[in-house]
């Protein structure tokens, strides 16, 4: 990973999990694009720790099994499996109903349907495959403005006291759900506010989770449990997010810890066993955000710049991966076809593919919140109907599985080995 060279072919504005993702795919399948990354946070390999050592208090991701196929595909499955935690059932239910659903790996002969992974070690993970890789990173920098030129962008960016200009032929932004590069360029996001919060931390049970997946929904909003911890045994560790309103959320972070477990005891029950543990809370507001034209000439959004999900049914991440990999898709065809990366035409057609995507995703996700946040009989009466239903016709819980392992949407056309053959001819 080269850390001079300015101009570039595509600069990526953001080298957090989805940025770092789309320059090792790039790297991956298109490498006769030279690729700039340019990251807030400082890097160095010195902090990239020979041994990881998992904290109990480490943030984590859900992972679907279609994920896990695009880490394969860029050969980063094999190490990042280290530390990722297998789920291998699914519970649904609705706290005080008799209806359910349950999903089994076995059922579609799979060895899990999603995994749960910290952060921090995916993060650690790219880096380490990114160093093997022409990737140019500018960090700690930021880019604070773009200006569209003949042929592409000229992008100003900040590094410390000092600006610099780089001459890209694409800016893909990818700095966040909070992207002020986004707002600063005039793309529209609509935002819908829940008006509720998530709580998340790890938590222990004095029963093992068994890689059991509990997603649950009250009548004060959702809660999952995803399993934790060791990836090679079924422990007792718990990654917890939870639906909080305002005031629910201020009074039970005013709580000691065991009076947090007595709390979520009562909210979640007892299919756990008695909650022994809670680990430092963080919490974020819910918002569906979503960018309706996340594309123009020379410039795109991915990642939560374009799309911000709720966490219920952990498709955000997920989400994103597969329209990085359409993009990068896109970008591969174009360089064959001898087209330019940031023409309209290329990222227009990249907008095209993802958009029935993340359309059905935010509807599938959106639907949930708002048929399970009704407390009236009759609509609760129709919810045990509709999971009991999932749970007994076939074709019904297999298309709800497929969206849960992120399989139900278009799979992005991961180059075959004769194009990557053909691509590692360009290096010779």
């Amino acid at each position: 990973m080269n850390t001079n060279r300015l101009d570039t072919d595509l600069l990526i504005a953001g080298g957090g999990l989805a940025g770092a993702t789309l320059a090792l795919a790039l790297a991956r399948f298109v490498p006769e694009l030279s690729v700039t990354v340019v990251e807030a946070f400082p890097l160095s390999p010195d902090a990239l720790p020979a041994d990881y050592q998992p904290s109990y208090d480490a943030r984590s991701t859900a992972l679907a099994w279609g994920s896990r196929r695009i880490f394969d595909a860029l050969d980063l499955w094999p190490g990042l499996s280290e530390h990722a935690t297998p789920i291998r059932h699914i519970h649904v239910s609705d706290r005080g109903r008799f209806g359910a659903t349950r999903l089994h790996a076995h059922e579609h002969d799979q060895e899990a349907l999603g995994y749960v992974a910290d952060n921090r070690w995916m993060g650690l993970s790219l880096m380490r495959a990114l160093m093997g890789t022409s990737v140019n990173w500018l960090a700690p920098a930021e880019v604070v403005d773009m200006t569209p030129v003949s042929g592409g962008v000229r992008v100003a960016i900040q590094r410390g006291n000092e600006p610099h200009e780089v001459n890209a032929r694409c800016l893909v932004i990818a700095d966040g759900g909070r992207s002020g590069l986004r707002e600063k360029l005039g793309f529209i996001a609509r935002t819908e506010d829940y008006g509720q919060n998530a709580l998340i931390a790890n938590v222990s049970t004095s029963d093992s989770h068994g890689f059991t997946a509990y997603e649950r929904f009250t009548e004060a909003g959702p809660m999952a449990l995803l399993p934790h911890g060791s990836p090679a045994r079924a422990g007792h560790e718990s990654a917890l997010v939870w639906t909080l309103s305002d005031t629910e959320l201020s009074d039970i972070l005013s709580l000691s810890d065991e009076q947090k477990c007595q709390k979520l005891q009562a909210r979640f029950g007892w299919r756990l066993g008695r909650f022994t543990r809670i680990g430092q809370c963080h919490h974020y507001p819910l918002k569906l955000t979503t960018v309706a034209e996340p594309v123009r000439p020379g410039v795109a959004l991915v990642g939560n710049a374009a799309h911000a999900l709720h966490p219920v049914a952990g498709q955000g991440f997920n989400l994103a991966l597969r329209g990085l990999m359409t993009l990068v898709e896109q970008f591969r065809r174009a360089v064959d076809e001898g087209l330019p990366i940031g023409d309209l035409a290329v990222l227009g057609r990249y907008q095209q593919l993802h958009r029935e995507d993340w359309q059905q995703t935010v509807q599938f996700s959106d639907s949930l919140i708002r048929i399970f946040g009704q407390p009236l009989s009759p609509v609760a009466a129709a919810r045990d109907v509709g999971l009991v239903g999932l749970d007994l016709m076939p074709g019904a819980k297999r298309w709800f599985a497929r969206k849960a392992m992120g399989t139900g949407g278009r799979k992005p056309q991961v180059p075959s080995q004769a194009l990557l053959a053909k691509a590692g001819e360009h290096d010779e």
